[in-house]
C-alpha cells in the first residue's frame, strides 16, 4: 500500500507518466519568471509563462514535484508554524498540467482513478466543489465518480475561480475534499463550520478556459488548460490515516532526531518547538541549496527570520551547540532521492547554518541582556522606545522581529512609529553623507535607489534567466523615467541573474525583453556598493519605469568566465607550490576570451616552471572535482586556511571556493580562496588550460596571461599549425624540426659572420685597408664606407685598435642622404682626445646635433651625407690644434 510520503511522491509522477505526461523537475524555489514573488509558493508559478503563451516548451502535458515557501509578503504562514496541523514554511504541491492539450473531461478522469484506484480512497470519503454556474463541471463529476447532488457543492464564492492577475488566462475550480468522518468536528465547504477538520481539501483543480479583460468581460480561450495543485503533506495525512502533517513519517523521522540531539521529547510545550524545527529545517536547507544566503534584505531576510526562529525553539530546548546543522543528514536521508541539490549542496546547508547559529548563539545572549536593562524602568504592560528598539537593531545588530518576540513574552509593547522615524532618519544622514562626498551624479542617482529598495537580489548562482521589475533608469548621470530605441541607458531591477563586474570578473552581458521593448545589455557592474547596473542598449520600443524584463544573461559567454575564473584559482594554488608562499595574487580581470594573473615574485619563470605549473593545474582539471562552496565568518575561513587577497575589503560573512583535491594529501582542497564570482560546478568543466604569455608588470610583480576551454583548444591547435607549416617547409618531420632550426640558426650566423667580413672588405677597397695618416706622434684612420650598417662600424674601429698602439679612427657610413659616424679613441689618449668631443665636431659637419658616447667609443649623425668626407677632415684637422 502506497503510504509513506517518498512513496505518495513517486506513485503521483509515475502515475502521469504513464498517461504521456514529462516529469518536469522542481524549480527552484527562486522564481525566475515573476518578479512580484519572493519565492515560488504554488507548483503552477514555473509554468506562467508557458500558460499565458509567452513561454513554448517540447511538451503539452506535464507532471511535477515542486518545492514551495511561503515565509514572506501576503503568502506568510511563519507565526502559525507549529501551532496548527498544516501551516509550514516549506511544503510539495503535486500537479499534473495540461497546456491545450486535455481539459475538464479528462482532468476529472485523471484525478478519480488516481485517488480511488491508485491511492484507494473510499469513494464515498470524497466529495468536492465547483464554482457555482460551472454545470459542465457538475455532469462530469456525476458522470465519471458518480457523485451524487449532494456531494457536489456549488461555491459562489472567488475560492472556486482562479485568475493568475487582473487580466490574463482564468477560470473555475473544483476542490477535492476528504471527509475524516463524524467523530472530527467541522462542517463541509461552504457551511458554518467549514473551518474544522472533519473536511480537509486534498488536491484542486482549475479548469484555465477564459481570458479576462482589463474591462471585466471573459472570453473564451482557443486552447483551454489544466492546472492542479495536491499538497503532499495533506494527502500524506489521509493516507496514513492521521490528522496532523507532523505526524506523518517524513516529519516524525526529523522530530525524532530532533528529540535525540536535544535529549528533550516531543511532548508538551516542548512538541511545538520541535514541530518549528522541524518545518524550519526543511526551508532553511531547501532555500540554502536554491543559492539563497541570509542576509538583512529580501530573500535573505526571510530565510535569516526562517533560521532565527527555529534557533529560538532550539535554545528554548536547552541546546548549547548548533542544532539544525546536525540535523541536516536527517533531512538529506528522507528527501535527497527526490531532490538531488539536496545532496550535492549539503555541505553548503550545514556550513551556512552552523555559522547562523554560532552568530546568533551570541547575539541572543547579548541582546536580551541590554533589552532585560532597557525595560527595568518600564511599568507593566508599559511601551519601549522606538529609539531604543532601533539602537538596539542598528549598533548592537539585534533584529527587530527578535525585540518585539521578547517585549509580546514580557508583556511589553513597542513603539513602531518611533523605530519607523529613527530608521528614516538614518538613511537620511546616509544618503546626505553620499551625496556630499564627491562621488559621480550617476552613483547619486543609484544610491537613492538603493535606500528606497534595498540591494538588488542577485540569483545568478542558480539561474541565468529570470524576470526582473525595473526600479530606475539613468542616462548621462540623470535619473529618467523612460527611454526609446537607439539609446544608451543604465537600468537596475529587483533581482538579476546579471554578475555585476567585480573581484576582477568581468560582468555579465545578454539581452532584456519586455512586452514592447528589447535591450541588448553589453556589461554589468556595481552601483552604489550592492546594485547590479545593467548597461545596455535599447534594440527596439521604450523602456520605461516599472517595466518586467525577461532578462537573459549570455550562457555561452558566462561559462567561458566560470572556467577562466576558476583557473585562476588553480593558478594561484600552483604557483605557490612551485615558487613559493611568497607568491600571493596582485590582481587578476576574468573576461570570456582569457585571463591575466598578477602574483609577487621577483624572476621570470622559467620555461621549466611555465610547464610545471601548466602540467599541474591540468592534472587538477582532469581530476573532475565538484567545487564545493560555503559560508562562513572571515576569521574563521582564514583559520580553515582559505586565501584571502591583501587590501581587499570582505564582509563578515565569507563565500569560501573549494577547488580539487591536494595530490599529496586527497583530504585537502588544492585551491581554498574567499571568492564572491561564479564557478564551474565540477574542475572537469575548465576542461584544457594553457598559458599564452608570462612577464614583468611592476618591480617584483609577474603576470600570467593564459586560455581555458575551446580558447586553450584554439592555442594549442593554432601552434601545432605553425610548427607543422615550418616542418613542411623545412622538409622535415615535426619532431627533427628543433633541430633543424638550431642548424640553420648556425648556419646563418656562419654566413652573417663571412656577409661582415666581405662588407668590410668591399667598403675598405678590396683589401688594402683604409685610409691611415699620421698627425703628430697619433696614427688617424678615417674613411667613408657605403654599404655597410652602421652598427658595423665598430668592428672597423676594433680592428684599427688592434693594428695601432696609439689610434684615432673615425668611419662614416653613408646610406641616402644620411650619415652614420663612429669615432674610436686608444686607451693611450682617451684623457687627451675623448671620443665623445671628437664626434661632436663630425655630428655638426654633417648637420646634426649632439651625438656622445664613452671616452673610448662614440656615435652620432646628420643628414647630410656629401659632407662626409669634410667631416673626417675636420676631425683630423682638431688632432693638428693644440689641446686646451
Amino acid at each position: 500500500m502506497i503510504t509513506s510520503v517518498n512513496d505518495i511522491r513517486q506513485a503521483f509522477l509515475s502515475f502521469f507518466e504513464e498517461r504521456d505526461h514529462e516529469i518536469v523537475p522542481s524549480a527552484p524555489l527562486v522564481p525566475q519568471n515573476d518578479p512580484t514573488l519572493l519565492f515560488i509558493n504554488a507548483g503552477m508559478v514555473p509554468f506562467k509563462n508557458v500558460f499565458t503563451g509567452a513561454d513554448k516548451r517540447p511538451y503539452d502535458k506535464a507532471v511535477s514535484a515542486q518545492k514551495c515557501v511561503r515565509a514572506g509578503g501576503k503568502h506568510n504562514d511563519l507565526d502559525n508554524v507549529g501551532y496548527t496541523a498544516r501551516h509550514h514554511t516549506f511544503f510539495e504541491m503535486l500537479g499534473n498540467f495540461s497546456f491545450g492539450d486535455y481539459f475538464k473531461e479528462q482532468a476529472i478522469i485523471n484525478a478519480w482513478t488516481l485517488l480511488t484506484e491508485v491511492f484507494g480512497l473510499p469513494a464515498e470519503k470524497l466529495l468536492v466543489t465547483i464554482f457555482h454556474t460551472d454545470d459542465e463541471a457538475a455532469s462530469l463529476w456525476k458522470k465519471i465518480a458518480g457523485l451524487p447532488e449532494e456531494r457536489i457543492i456549488r461555491i459562489a464564492t472567488a475560492d472556486n475561480f482562479w485568475s493568475m492577475g487582473d487580466t490574463g488566462p482564468c477560470g473555475p475550480c473544483s476542490e477535492i475534499f476528504y471527509d475524516h468522518g463524524p467523530q472530527i468536528p467541522g462542517g463541509p465547504p461552504g457551511s458554518p463550520e467549514e473551518d474544522g477538520d472533519r473536511f480537509i481539501e486534498i488536491w484542486n483543480l482549475v479548469f484555465m478556459q477564459f481570458d479576462q479583460q482589463p474591462d471585466g468581460e471573459r472570453l473564451s480561450l482557443p486552447k483551454p488548460s489544466i492546472d492542479t495543485g495536491m499538497g503532499l503533506e495533506r494527502i500524506a495525512t489521509v493516507l496514513q490515516g492521521i490528522h496532523n502533517n507532523y505526524e506523518t513519517d517524513l516529519f516524525r523521522a526529523l522530530i525524532d532526531a530532533s528529540v535525540d540531539v536535544t535529549g528533550r521529547p516531543a511532548t508538551g510545550d516542548d512538541l511545538i518547538a520541535h514541530r518549528v524545527i522541524a518545518d524550519h529545517l526543511r526551508a532553511a536547507s531547501f532555500l540554502i541549496s536554491d543559492g539563497v544566503t541570509p542576509s538583512n534584505e529580501g530573500r535573505g531576510y526571510v530565510l535569516r527570520r526562517i533560521m532565527r526562529r527555529a534557533m529560538r525553539y532550539a535554545h528554548g530546548l536547552g541546546a548549547k551547540d548548533p542544532l539544525l546543522t546536525q540535523l541536516v543528514p536527517a533531512l538529506v536521508a528522507e528527501m535527497g532521492g527526490a531532490y538531488p541539490d539536496l545532496i550535492r549542496g549539503q555541505s553548503l546547508v550545514q556550513d551556512t547554518l552552523r555559522v547562523e547559529e554560532e552568530r546568533f548563539a551570541d547575539l541572543l545572549d547579548r541582546g536580551l541582556k541590554l533589552l532585560a536593562d532597557e525595560t527595568q524602568s518600564l511599568t507593566p504592560g508599559g511601551t519601549l522606545a522606538g529609539e531604543t528598539a532601533f539602537k538596539l537593531y542598528d549598533t548592537y545588530g539585534f533584529p527587530l522581529d527578535l525585540t518585539e518576540d521578547a517585549l509580546r513574552r514580557a508583556g511589553y509593547g513597542l513603539d513602531q512609529a518611533g523605530f519607523d522615524a529613527a530608521m528614516a532618519a538614518q538613511k537620511a544622514r546616509a544618503r546626505a553623507s553620499w551625496q556630499g562626498s564627491g562621488d559621480a551624479s550617476a552613483e547619486t542617482v543609484w544610491f537613492d535607489v538603493k535606500a528606497d529598495s534595498g540591494a538588488t537580489d542577485f540569483i545568478g548562482y542558480v539561474h541565468e534567466e529570470a524576470e526582473g521589475v525595473v526600479l530606475a533608469m539613468a542616462q548621462n548621470g540623470e535619473r529618467v523615467a523612460e527611454s526609446g530605441a537607439g539609446e544608451e541607458i543604465a537600468f537596475v531591477t529587483n533581482q538579476t541573474p546579471f554578475y555585476a563586474e567585480s573581484g576582477g570578473q568581468a560582468g555579465d552581458a545578454g539581452t532584456a525583453e519586455g512586452e514592447a521593448v528589447r535591450l541588448v545589455i553589453t556589461d554589468t557592474k556595481k552601483g552604489a556598493g550592492s546594485l547590479h547596473v545593467h548597461q545596455a542598449r535599447i534594440d527596439k520600443g521604450t523602456l520605461k519605469e516599472g517595466d518586467v524584463l525577461r532578462l537573459k544573461v549570455d550562457g555561452k559567454r558566462r561559462v567561458r568566465i566560470k572556467s577562466n575564473h576558476s583557473a585562476t584559482h588553480l593558478v594561484h594554488a600552483a604557483l605557490r607550490r612551485h615558487l613559493g608562499d611568497h607568491v600571493t595574487q596582485k590582481g587578476s580581470f576574468v573576461g570570456p576570451e582569457s585571463f591575466r594573473f598578477d602574483f609577487s615574485h621577483n624572476d621570470g619563470l622559467t620555461p621549466a616552471q611555465i610547464d610545471e605549473v601548466e602540467a599541474e593545474v591540468n592534472a587538477i582539471i582532469r581530476q573532475n572535482d565538484a567545487g564545493q562552496i560555503s559560508l562562513m565568518p572571515y576569521e574563521d575561513a582564514i583559520s580553515a586556511g582559505a586565501m584571502a587577497l591583501f587590501g581587499e575589503k570582505y564582509e563578515d560573512e565569507v563565500r569560501v571556493l573549494r577547488l580539487g583535491e591536494d595530490p599529496a594529501d586527497p583530504a585537502r582542497p588544492y585551491s581554498m580562496e574567499l571568492c564572491g564570482g561564479t564557478h564551474v560546478a565540477r574542475t572537469g568543466d575548465i576542461a584544457l588550460f594553457a598559458i599564452v604569455s608570462e612577464g614583468a608588470v611592476a618591480s617584483g610583480v609577474r603576470r600570467i596571461e593564459a586560455v581555458t576551454g575551446e580558447a586553450a583548444r584554439a592555442y594549442y591547435k593554432e601552434r601545432a599549425a605553425s610548427a607543422a607549416a615550418a616542418a613542411a617547409a623545412l622538409k622535415v618531420s615535426i619532431a627533427d624540426l628543433p633541430a633543424r632550426l638550431s642548424q640553420l640558426m648556425d648556419e646563418r650566423k656562419k654566413l652573417e659572420k663571412d656577409l661582415v667580413a666581405a662588407r668590410k672588405k668591399a667598403a675598405l677597397g678590396g683589401g688594402d685597408g683604409p685610409r691611415t695618416e699620421t698627425v703628430g706622434d697619433i696614427t688617424f684612420v678615417g674613411q667613408v664606407v657605403e654599404g655597410v650598417p652602421a652598427k658595423e662600424l665598430r668592428g672597423l674601429i676594433a680592428d684599427a685598435k688592434k693594428k695601432y698602439e696609439k689610434v684615432i679612427a673615425a668611419f662614416i657610413a653613408t646610406a641616402e642622404d644620411k650619415a652614420s659616424l663612429s669615432v674610436g679613441v686608444s686607451d693611450a689618449l682617451i684623457e687627451q682626445w675623448p671620443a665623445p668631443d671628437l664626434v661632436r665636431i663630425g655630428v655638426d659637419a654633417l648637420g646634426g646635433k649632439g651625438g656622445g658616447g664613452k671616452p673610448d667609443l662614440a656615435h652620432g649623425g646628420g643628414p647630410d651625407a656629401a659632407a662626409a668626407e669634410a667631416a673626417l677632415e675636420k676631425i683630423k684637422a682638431r688632432l693638428s690644434e693644440p689641446r686646451a
